[in-house]
């Protein structure tokens, strides 16, 4: 892809950016989801710089039409690609703050949490990244009782690898002791923090600042294991 080019100083980002405009009626996963990986190491470098929310309108741009065409639901005959696609788009259409998306993910997640209609495991992701990414204490909260009521350990994992789309700090440092509780199984503890090092700019410091506070328990914990490397890697 294009970005590689980019990266190395081969061609402008600009360039890449008209490339994936050209995507727009695209149905592909696989390109979707490249899209979508590299789009999000450009929200990354821009973070620190005045042109984040402009990426943040550009990736509404791109991914709304496609966003729209798949909506919420699925449609006769589709497959398990479509599925993949559809939770991917409204994902990244949710932490990019597309309005449509976000009213639809808070409304679906009430009644999940209500009982009234429970979430489709492809759907509960994007929902709770949305929802976390533009929520607040009680959002938190409530997905912390979702993860302590959670009967399946893949609901569990789920939600732990989201925690960290929130964006306040001090709900940060909630989501990081988290962490380390006794609510998380010890080779998860580093599913969260990743979370939160990946979730936002504030949340890669604080990430950070975490690790070397507690990185004599983290070291002891994972020394001579894969987890300690993928530790450090996020």
């Amino acid at each position: 892809f294009p970005l590689s080019q980019a990266r190395a100083g081969i061609i402008s980002t600009v360039e890449v950016l008209k490339v994936m405009e050209a995507f727009v009626n695209e149905p592909n996963y696989t390109v979707w989801s490249d899209l979508s990986c590299n789009l999000g190491i450009l929200s990354t470098l821009l973070s620190h710089t005045d042109f984040y929310e402009e990426i943040q309108v550009f990736v509404r741009d791109v991914f709304s039409p496609i966003g729209e065409r798949l909506g919420w639901d699925p449609k006769p005959g589709e497959g398990h690609l479509d599925a993949l696609l559809r939770g991917l788009v409204l994902g990244k259409l949710g932490k990019a703050g597309h309005k449509a998306t976000l009213e639809e993910a808070r409304r679906r997640f009430k009644d999940h949490v209500e009982g009234k209609h429970i979430l489709s495991a492809d759907l509960r992701s994007p929902v709770y990244v949305t929802i976390l990414k533009h929520g607040d204490s009680t959002t938190l909260d409530t997905m912390l009782k979702l993860h302590k009521q959670a009967d399946m350990q893949e609901e569990k994992n789920r939600i732990e690898r989201v925690l960290g789309a929130i964006s306040q700090p001090e709900l940060i440092q909630k989501v990081l002791t988290f962490a380390l509780s006794e609510e998380v199984r010890p080779q998860d503890t580093v599913s969260v923090i990743g979370g939160v090092a990946g979730g936002s700019k504030q949340g890669r410091k604080a990430a950070w600042k975490f690790v070397r506070d507690n990185w004599e328990e983290l070291y002891n914990r994972y020394q001579g294991g894969f987890l300690i490397s993928r530790l450090i890697k996020v």
